[in-house]
């Protein structure tokens, strides 16, 4: 049995604890070697998640690399690991943006300048705040592995702790004199939230097994459980199906967000330093949607498909109001945020469109989303500790003053609106392809929040790059180079995957292939098939 998993798993864990154990950063030297410590750990992790990629064979079984250990013995609870190409996809996805939000937060958690009075901030402890940034990273990974539903829903509340403390204790310094309020809020408001889908979803869970010991099917093991289901050896009656369903979809719902339960998502990110923003939208959020394919779909098959009308509804009502409250704001963090709204709605819309290009495009779109959203978020968070302002207005004429500042952040902002060429255009024209096919009026609709990207990203662009240079701006340095360091390389992926996703979909089509399969559907035939002659030529 190969112990690859537990050990990408084991890495994160291991460089949280030592990295908090280490000591205090009272001084430079100390703080450094904390930071050096933990980025050491994430990019360990990062080689081992890039080899269990490498080593998943999408011609092989669904899932690879196993894992099983006894647990809990007497609930059928095993902690059991297994891959898939999207689970081995999204660990390699946060394995790469881990130690990319490190090096971004390098200066996070340093204490701040002298105030008047001659005293300064030392409330923010660097081994906390990157110990805990490790710890959601293994949480993360664990959840992308694990193949028993009890562990991963373990480990999907668990990843909620340290999330809370990195957006209450070590929020964004730019929010003005009433900043600790607002990340106290913006924590306890993202962790109510999530909470409250959690109890729900264990709700779910305790039923789900319930249902399962009195048919002789005491376990909490995935593979073991949708087999059954898809067989008949384990029958759910429809009223007991659509509600488990809803049990689980509601926490996924929540954590993804899908409207109208995303209301968390513009404070906790606004609120939030750059770095621990993007682990918000590009790691953790990530679970949600992942579950929905892994969870919703394998395990209830036939209230995923009654229920899929409805949340493509929800979906692209999601796309168009982020898309529209995004073109409306006026700080850029929130911006950046319900522009991420927009996206998770395609993402859902995706998934349960119940199509090979719907799914497909999903997985990606988890992919590329992650890496776009990320350069476009960290580079603003680059540009806000700057100027000292999330607020639009207060700049102006940057690219004058930081040409290649200004230049990343429009590449980020192509890349949200999915320019063809950027890794994002490839996974949106999928998931539209899909639904379209499948629900044409959904997909006519869902449109126009490309047109709406193009809006908020572009006047953004406009607003803070162009034009005269504001006072504030004039002394503004450009990207150094442990920031271009960060940038760099999610550019590179973001236009070497829009140009060639190849190596993505070839992981992960398998997987999509077999999700489809288990509700049993496949992709419509085409409204006007094309006959052929005897002699093969198309008539």
């Amino acid at each position: 049995m190969s112990v690859l998993l537990t050990a990408t798993c084991a890495v994160p864990a291991a460089g949280a604890v030592l990295t908090a154990a280490l000591p205090a950063g009272s001084t430079e030297a100390r703080r450094t070697t904390v930071k050096y410590a933990a980025l050491g750990a994430s990019a360990a992790t990062l080689v081992l998640a890039a080899v269990v990629a490498m080593r998943f064979d999408p011609h092989g079984a669904r899932y690879q690399l196993t894992e099983s250990y006894s647990w809990i013995r007497s609930f059928g609870i095993t902690f059991s690991l297994g891959v898939d190409g999207i689970g081995a996809v999204l660990a390699l996805l946060t394995a790469v943006l881990v130690p990319v939000v490190m090096l971004a937060s390098w200066h996070d958690a340093d204490p701040a300048p002298a105030a008047p009075d001659g005293t300064f901030e030392n409330t923010r402890r660097t081994q906390g705040f990157f110990a805990l940034i490790l710890a959601v990273e293994a949480m993360v990974v664990v959840s992308f592995y694990a193949l028993d539903v009890f562990v991963f829903y373990v480990f999907f509340e668990a990843m909620l702790i340290p999330m809370y403390f990195l957006i209450g204790g070590f929020g964004d310094r730019a929010g003005g004199p009433d900043s600790a309020r607002q990340r106290s809020y913006a924590a306890v408001k993202f962790l109510l939230y999530n909470l409250l889908g959690g109890l729900v979803m264990l709700a779910a869970v305790i039923g789900l097994y319930v249902i399962a010991q009195d048919q002789g099917f005491g376990t909490f093991d995935l593979p073991a459980l949708t087999s059954a289901i898809a067989d008949g050896r384990l029958r759910l009656s429809g009223t007991a199906e659509n509600a488990l369903f809803l049990g689980f979809f509601f926490a996924f719902a929540v954590k993804a967000p899908l409207w109208p339960l995303h209301t968390w998502l513009p404070n906790a990110m606004g609120e939030a330093t750059a770095g621990t923003a993007v682990l918000i939208t590009a790691v953790v959020d990530k679970v949600g949607t992942f579950a929905m394919l892994r969870f919703c779909l394998g395990l209830f098959p036939d209230a995923s498909k009654t229920f899929a009308p409805a949340i493509l509804v929800l979906s692209v009502i999601g796309i168009v109001y982020g898309a529209l409250l995004a073109v409306g704001q006026k700080d850029i963090k929130r911006l950046v945020a319900y522009a991420s709204i927009s996206h998770f709605g395609f993402i859902i819309m995706g998934v349960f469109a119940l199509t090979s290009q719907g799914q497909s495009g999903a997985t990606l779109y988890m992919v590329n989303h992650g890496l776009s959203t990320a350069a476009w978020m960290l580079v603003a968070g680059f540009l806000i500790s700057r100027r000292g302002s999330r607020l639009i207005a207060d700049y102006g004429g940057v690219q004058k003053v930081a040409p290649v500042l200004a230049g990343t952040f429009l590449i980020g902002g192509l890349a949200t609106l999915s320019l063809p060429g950027l890794a994002p255009f490839v996974s949106e024209f999928l998931v539209l392809v899909g639904t379209f096919t499948r629900y044409p009026a959904i997909g006519v609709v869902a449109t126009f929040g490309i047109v709406l990207a193009a809006l908020y990203a572009l006047l953004l662009y406009q607003r803070t790059m162009t034009g005269p240079v504001k006072e504030g701006v004039r002394a503004m340095p450009d990207l150094k180079a442990r920031e271009l360091a960060v940038v760099a390389p999610l550019v590179a992926l973001t236009i070497l995957l829009g140009v060639y996703p190849k190596p993505l979909t070839d992981l992960v089509n398998p997987s999509v292939n077999a999700t489809l399969s288990q509700v049993h559907e496949t992709d419509p035939a085409p409204a006007h098939p094309v006959a052929a002659t005897s002699g093969g030529e198309q008539k």
